[in-house]
């Protein structure tokens, strides 16, 4: 049986290269940014690590505005701290 290898993706944070299922989306969309659960949704896409070193980094760097090209709003970063918490 083959097993499929999930793509790699950069952490905006700390430029490391991680497997998809293992860093947080955001993506902005036509309506605005949003988490991206799925890892599915059409737009341009960024991603973090899933710890909170990491989203504080990329929070004190703008790394997501720089990213996304656009302000990313506080409700966003708020449920990125909410999915951590959860995956605990």
């Amino acid at each position: 049986m083959v097993t499929k290898q999930l793509p790699l993706r950069k952490c905006v944070a700390c430029n490391q290269m991680f497997e998809k299922d293992k860093l947080f989306r955001i993506v902005k969309l036509a309506d605005g940014i949003v988490y991206d659960k799925s890892y599915k949704a059409q737009g341009r896409g960024s991603y973090v690590c899933k710890n909170k070193a990491c989203i504080d980094m990329a929070i004190k760097k703008k790394a997501f505005n720089r990213s996304l090209r656009m302000a990313v709003p506080t409700e966003v970063i708020e449920n990125l701290y909410m999915e951590l918490e959860n995956d605990r």
